[in-house]
């Protein structure tokens, strides 16, 4: 369960938890338009938010649960670059969890080891737009396949600012 999730419970916690929820849709606008500023705002509302005390032992719980991991929460604050929730991690690993179960796992560490590769390259080459089978072609030197440059190169050429 990521930040945004543990926020989001807080709205059927009580009915306070809407301004939790405004919180979040603030830390996206800031994404949006960063200043020192707001940034210097935003730390000083999380603590009035999450250091609060409601009498309510599970509201009470999730609130310091959550201002113990300021930092890591408020991580976008300083780079705003970066996504404010883990959907995108939890959506790669969905495939391994669902090969998983079909499969009932690998008989061996080596399959297991086998089965990541292969779904991490699959999942790499999607992210940049290629097809897994033109890139294992290129990669088996079949011929009249299309040449696909390394992975690795790509990557590295799409981190770099435009």
């Amino acid at each position: 369960m990521d930040a945004s999730d543990l926020i989001k419970s807080l709205q059927t916690s009580c009915e306070e938890g809407a301004v939790h929820i405004w919180f979040y849709d603030d830390l996206k606008a800031y994404r949006a338009e960063p200043s020192a500023r707001r940034r210097s705002e935003l730390r000083a509302r999380f603590d009035r938010i999450f250091r609060r005390r409601t009498g309510f032992v599970t509201l009470d719980r999730l609130l310091a649960r959550l201002h113990a991991n300021k930092p890591e929460l408020l991580m976008v604050l300083d780079r705003p670059e970066i996504p404010l929730h883990t959907n995108g991690s939890e959506r790669d690993i969905r495939l391994h969890v669902t090969k998983r179960k079909v499969s009932g796992g690998t008989r061996s560490a080596d399959g297991r080891d086998c089965r990541d590769a292969f779904l991490g390259l699959m999942r790499t080459a999607a992210k940049l737009g290629i097809a897994f089978w033109d890139y294992l072609g290129d990669r088996f030197s079949i011929p009249g396949q299309p040449f696909v440059p390394y992975l690795p190169d790509l990557v590295r050429c799409r981190a770099q600012p435009s």
